[in-house]
């Protein structure tokens, strides 16, 4: 069965930040404390998986063992967007509220980055390709951050170190990340960080959302 995600990270100035708060950050909470959350980020990051084109060779379980299988399935229900955040951005659960019309719309390109895929999920395979010591020092959870200017700007060391590379670690990082870009198009090794130093920059805070568009 096919579906679209998208991942967004965006800045805005600190009053949309505390009028996005009351919704978001009960959700992403949420999603974070939920049943196996916490157990399936400490197995990822005992055991990191191996080049992603292994995943699904085998057909069946042929040529991967069992826990392997399982292992990848963890991941990617680790890194799939939050039940609770993709409910409520989705405009289900809060049909006054959608953060595509709400959050991203309207964003000057210099504050925004949006990456949208087809049955693809854009935090997986950021996480994947920058591996689990990298992922730990992003903000939130599993791509799902809302922070005042006074915590982007704090945050901007960790978020620097996370996904700022070497020409070595660049290139290994695109070898993991299976995500097609179209020419012109944003990477999820650069958006994020290009947003995150502009916010900065102009004393904004910042806001990260990955939700199922359909």
């Amino acid at each position: 069965m096919g579906f679209m995600s998208a991942w967004g990270v965006s800045a805005h100035p600190d009053p949309v930040i505390a009028r996005l708060a009351p919704r978001l950050l009960p959700a992403m909470k949420a999603d974070r404390e939920a049943p196996g959350a916490r157990d399936r980020w400490r197995a990822w990051r005992q055991a990191p998986l191996p080049d992603h084109r292994t995943w699904y060779a085998g057909f069946g379980g042929r040529g991967r063992s069992a826990a392997e299988g399982e292992a990848i399935e963890s991941f990617r229900t680790l890194t799939a967007p939050g039940a609770r955040v993709d409910e409520l951005c989705g405009g289900i659960s809060a049909p006054d509220f959608s953060v595509v019309d709400d959050v991203w719309d309207g964003q000057d390109l210099d504050h925004v980055f949006v990456s949208v895929h087809s049955k693809e999920y854009a935090v997986s395979s950021l996480l994947h390709a920058i591996g689990p010591d990298r992922a730990a020092l992003l903000p939130g959870w599993c791509g799902n951050f809302l922070l005042t200017a006074d915590e982007a700007r704090r945050a901007l060391g960790r978020m620097e170190a996370a996904l700022a590379f070497g020409a070595a670690e660049r290139a290994a990082a695109e070898d993991q990340d299976w995500l097609y870009y179209s020419a012109g198009e944003e990477s999820v090794l650069d958006g994020p960080l290009r947003v995150w130093r502009a916010a900065v920059r102009d004393g904004l805070g910042v806001c990260g959302v990955a939700l199922h568009l359909g």
